[in-house]
């Protein structure tokens, strides 16, 4: 393994805290060592991480520029993010001068919250993302899922549960690359919370007869786990969904309290609070990802605290 390998190695862990104790700081320093001698996936990294604001305030210009850099450097997963940024599907070069072209304004306007139901509140974000923002961010998932889990109410960890038999993805803060920054970026804009208010995202999949049976996104804080949870990290108060493609028959995201199912086109997002207006957990926020009959359905699932957890 190249000492560049090595550096990147062992910066990843660090800021996932995979096997070994989880250290941001030494995680950015080992990263930053790492582009420093010409790192091409040590830039790309970093460049997520300056737009999420770790280890320094968030830096859009900074965060290009590091793109740009992955790219000259042979990053195609940093080339791709670069001609989806700048909408130049087809460049091949001149990375540095593309990432100038990247306008930040444009993918952090305003979403328009079309209201669709008080209790809970649910609000739609219609066309939130283009369709190829949802095919990059399928393709993230694509190979990487696993079975959908679960809180252990007990543990505060995570399991396995027949009422969920989706598959899924979690992006660790390393998977994270600057589109999807963006993504929730505009969500936390979109929510008016702070980006470090927002859990990892998730990619979901459901095949055919797959379902997220009926729950709650609260945290129950009569359960010691969740007690736990919420007491380090706050109440999870609110929901976006984006879906991410058409094409599937079924999988509706049903409100069976509030009598309303969601149904969404390519791109479209919904947000739905989990606590009422007093911030009282709100029972109403029963929700279920009903089963699809036909064709697949991907989702990108943002969960969001009270307050922020730092770092992005």
């Amino acid at each position: 393994m190249s000492e560049i390998d090595a550096l990147t190695l062992r910066g990843t862990q660090r800021l996932t805290g995979r096997d070994g104790p989880l250290a941001p700081g030494e995680g950015v320093a080992e990263l930053s060592r790492a582009s420093e001698l010409g790192g091409a996936e040590a830039a790309a990294i970093l460049a997520a991480l300056a737009g999420m604001g770790v280890g320094a305030p968030p830096s859009w210009p900074r965060a290009l520029e590091l793109l740009a850099l992955a790219a000259e450097r042979g990053s195609e997963g940093a080339r791709g993010q670069l001609r989806l940024l700048a909408g130049q599907p087809d460049a091949q070069d001149g990375w540095a001068a593309l990432a100038q072209t990247v306008d930040i304004a444009v993918w952090m306007a305003p979403a328009v919250r079309r209201p669709i139901c008080e209790a809970p509140r649910i609000r739609m974000l219609d066309g939130f993302a283009s369709p190829e923002v949802c095919a990059w961010l399928i393709g993230i998932g694509k190979t990487r899922l696993t079975q959908a889990r679960v809180y252990d109410a007990n543990t505060g960890g995570a399991t396995t549960d027949r009422a969920r038999t989706n598959s899924a993805f979690e992006l660790s803060i390393v998977d994270v690359d600057l589109v999807t920054v963006l993504v929730r970026a505009r969500i936390a804009a979109a929510t008016g919370v702070p980006l470090g208010a927002l859990e990892p995202p998730q990619l979901l999949h459901y095949a055919v007869g797959q379902t997220f049976g009926r729950h709650y996104d609260y945290l129950d804080v009569s359960q010691a786990g969740y007690a736990r949870d919420v007491a380090e990290h706050g109440q999870r108060i609110l929901t976006a969904l984006i879906y991410l493609n058409d094409g599937y028959e079924g999988g509706e995201t049903s409100f069976p309290k509030a009598g309303i199912e969601v149904r969404a086109r390519i791109g479209d997002g919904v947000m739905f609070a989990n606590v009422d207006r007093a911030n009282a957990v709100d029972p109403m926020s029963l929700h279920a990802g009903e089963p699809t009959t036909s064709g697949e359905k991907w989702v990108f699932s943002q969960w969001i605290r009270d307050r922020a957890q730092g770092g992005g």
